[in-house]
């Protein structure tokens, strides 16, 4: 969840975002190697909400697992407390992980360097496939959850594991943290200070090494489906077309054109809208797809 060049519209929205960026930039650890979470605490708190059930077995009716992947500066449990029930209630299997935790950082995720943060799902997915005897996992993320799962596609093997990611709000092509990564030049020193503590922010500046890299060649691979949800309000990743992909198998879904009346951002789109959520279940099963409106939200 990082801002793009467009500064918030509101004072509080800036001090809120500029104070994250400190808080990265002061950030003190050992070292900047990624580190999966302790499974114990989410994951007990996760089955107790009805997903992490590694008992569970996919339905004839939805086969697949989800997998769902949590955007930065938040955890498998806080990102999905809506999603999670959500689509459990309609048959899933649901699962989540943890990814991206620095050591001496707890709680937090998405701040490893995130191609690191792909091998960690990549052997999550393979944890889940096993557990649930399936051959493929669809993918459903968040912000960088919604675009660290590429990495895994194009160059991890995903491909032959995932039928299908849904993102939501993805920093598909980079972000430049509210335009302050133009500042840096001035600063001495800072840029190695972001790169070293917080390895995952300076990932996602747009035109970074891992940015250009992740893109060349084409946003998507074969034989994955692709949905993209972004909101018209998101001021995080801006503009928020920048989110969309281009390639086959590809549907890029603007909230408002499914309910005008939606003012979700960011954060809300991934966490509580349950007009978004609709379609992530109409992404998920698009053969049995009802239309997404306002109603959608009551459902």
């Amino acid at each position: 969840m990082l801002p793009w060049s467009r500064a918030p519209r509101t004072p509080r929205a800036r001090r809120t975002l500029v104070a994250l960026l400190l808080a990265a930039l002061t950030l003190v650890v050992p070292t900047a190697t990624a580190t999966a979470a302790p499974a114990s605490t989410s994951a007990q708190a996760a089955t107790s909400r009805g997903w992490n059930d590694f008992s569970c077995k996919p339905s004839a009716a939805h086969p697949r697992p989800v997998v769902l992947v949590h955007g930065t500066f938040a955890n498998s449990v806080d990102n999905w407390l809506v999603l999670a029930p959500y689509l459990v209630d309609r048959g899933y299997c649901v699962f989540s992980l943890d990814y991206g935790r620095l050591p001496g950082v707890p709680l937090i995720g998405g701040l490893g360097p995130i191609d690191a943060s792909a091998e960690q799902l990549a052997a999550y997915v393979d944890r889940v496939l096993a557990a649930t005897g399936a051959p493929e996992a669809d993918l459903v993320g968040h912000s960088q959850g919604g675009m660290m799962p590429h990495y895994y596609l194009k160059f991890l093997g995903g491909a032959a594991k995932v039928n299908a990611l849904v993102g939501i709000a993805p920093d598909n092509h980079g972000t430049t943290l509210l335009g302050l990564t133009a500042l840096l030049p001035y600063f001495p020193g800072v840029g190695g200070l972001l790169t070293e503590n917080t390895p995952g922010l300076a990932d996602q500046v747009a035109g970074s090494p891992f940015i250009t890299g992740l893109t060349a060649g084409g946003d998507t691979v074969p034989g994955v489906r692709y949905t993209v949800i972004a909101t018209r309000y998101d001021e995080v990743v801006t503009p928020y077309r920048t989110q969309f992909l281009d390639g086959p198998n590809v549907r890029n879904v603007l909230l408002q054109d499914l309910c005008p009346l939606s003012l979700s951002e960011h954060v809300a789109i991934g966490t509580i809208d349950r007009v978004a959520f609709h379609e992530v279940a109409n992404a998920l099963d698009p053969a049995h797809a009802t239309p997404t409106t306002c109603a959608s939200a009551i459902g």
